[in-house]
C-alpha cells in the first residue's frame, strides 16, 4: 500500500488524466472542419464492400456538448480530488470524510469503550451491553467465516463448543483476535506414498473411536510417530502452542471421513485468521474477544462431531 501512494504513482496519475484530457481536445480540434459550399466528398474507407460515409462535420450541438464536458471535467478536478494528490479548492475528499466520522464516532462511543476497556474479560463475557456491542462487531466482521451463529463451517471453527485450536482462555482469544493466525500442516503425500497415506489416515480415525482397518492402523501407528509427533504429541493430543489440533476427541475442521484425512495428509493444509488490532483497535477488539469468550462460556465438552 506504502508503493501505491508513493510520489510515482501521484505522477502517473496526474500524467494520465492531463494527457486524456489533451487527447479529447485534439481529437475536436482535429475536427473542426467549416461546412463548404459544392457536393460533400466521401471518406476514402470502405466497410461491409459498399458501405462509405460523408465527410461532414460533427453537428454544432454534439460539438459544445463534448466542449462541456472537457470544461466541466477540468473545473471538478479543480475543486475535488482526481488530479494527482491535489484535494481540490474544496478540499473535501472521501478519506477526510471518513477521517471526520471517524473522529465524531471515536468523541460518541469513546467513553462506553473505555468503560469496557477497564474490566476483565470474563466480567465483559458476562456484560448483556458488552455482548450486544459484542455481537454486532461479530456479525459485521467474523459471520463471513464463522457464520451468523458463529457455528462455523468446513475449515472454520465452531466457536460455540468448548473446543479450541489454540486454546480457549480469555487472553489467549484476544490474542488471537488481535494478532491473527497462520495455521499450516505441511504436506506428507510425497514421503509417505499413498499407501503410507492410507494407514497414517486409519490410525487417526482409531484415536477417536471411528471405524478403521486395524491392519493398516497398526502400521501407520509407526508412520504417525516418525512424522506428527512433533505438533500433535505421541498421544495424537495436539499441541495449542502451535495450533496442532486434538486427534482424540469427536471435533473435526475439515470432517472425520476417511477421505478427507487421506486429503489433509497428502496436500497438507493451511488457514489464515486475520489480524484485527490495527484495523478494529483494542478496544473493540476486547470486546469481541468478551463476546466470543460468551459463546463457549461454561459448555460442555463436545460429544459429537460438529466440525
Amino acid at each position: 500500500m506504502a508503493d501505491f501512494v508513493s510520489g510515482f504513482w501521484n505522477a502517473y496519475v496526474m500524467v494520465l488524466v492531463f494527457l486524456s484530457i489533451g487527447f479529447c481536445v485534439f481529437v475536436l480540434v482535429s475536427n473542426t472542419t467549416k461546412r463548404t459550399s459544392g457536393p460533400v466528398g466521401l471518406h476514402d474507407h470502405v466497410w461491409d464492400e459498399t458501405l462509405q460515409e460523408y465527410n461532414n462535420p460533427l453537428p454544432r450541438w454534439w460539438m459544445y456538448m463534448f466542449w462541456i464536458t472537457i470544461i466541466f471535467a477540468i473545473a471538478y478536478l479543480s475543486m475535488y480530488p482526481g488530479f494527482g494528490n491535489n484535494q481540490g479548492k474544496l478540499g473535501w475528499s472521501a478519506v477526510g470524510q471518513w477521517e471526520a466520522e471517524q473522529k465524531a464516532a471515536a468523541e460518541k462511543y469513546g467513553p462506553i469503550f473505555a468503560k469496557f476497556r477497564t474490566m476483565d474479560l470474563n466480567a465483559v463475557a458476562g456484560d448483556k451491553e458488552a455482548n450486544a456491542m459484542g455481537q454486532r462487531l461479530f456479525v459485521t466482521y467474523c459471520a463471513q467465516c464463522h457464520g451468523a451463529d458463529a457455528k462455523g463451517a468446513k475449515g472454520f471453527p465452531n466457536l460455540t463448543d468448548a473446543d479450541w485450536l489454540y486454546g480457549g482462555e480469555p487472553e489467549t482469544i484476544k490474542t488471537t483476535l488481535l494478532g491473527g493466525r497462520q495455521g499450516m500442516m505441511p504436506p506428507f503425500g510425497p514421503a509417505l506414498g499413498a499407501d503410507g497415506v492410507k494407514d497414517v489416515a486409519n490410525f487417526v480415525r482409531s484415536l477417536s473411536g471411528l471405524a478403521h482397518d486395524s491392519l493398516r492402523a497398526q502400521r501407520g501407528k509407526e508412520l504417525f510417530t516418525q512424522n506428527c509427533v512433533a505438533c500433535h504429541g505421541p498421544e495424537g493430543k495436539g499441541t495449542p502452542a502451535l495450533g496442532a489440533p486434538n486427534l482424540t476427541d469427536k471435533t473435526w475442521l475439515y470432517s472425520s471421513a476417511e477421505a478427507t484425512i487421506i486429503e489433509t495428509v497428502t496436500n497438507g493444509r493451511t488457514n489464515k485468521m486475520p489480524a484485527f488490532q490495527e484495523f478494529l483497535g483494542e478496544d473493540k477488539v476486547h470486546l469481541l474477544a468478551g463476546y466470543v469468550l460468551s459463546l463457549s462460556k461454561n459448555v460442555a465438552a463436545p460429544a459429537e462431531e460438529k466440525k
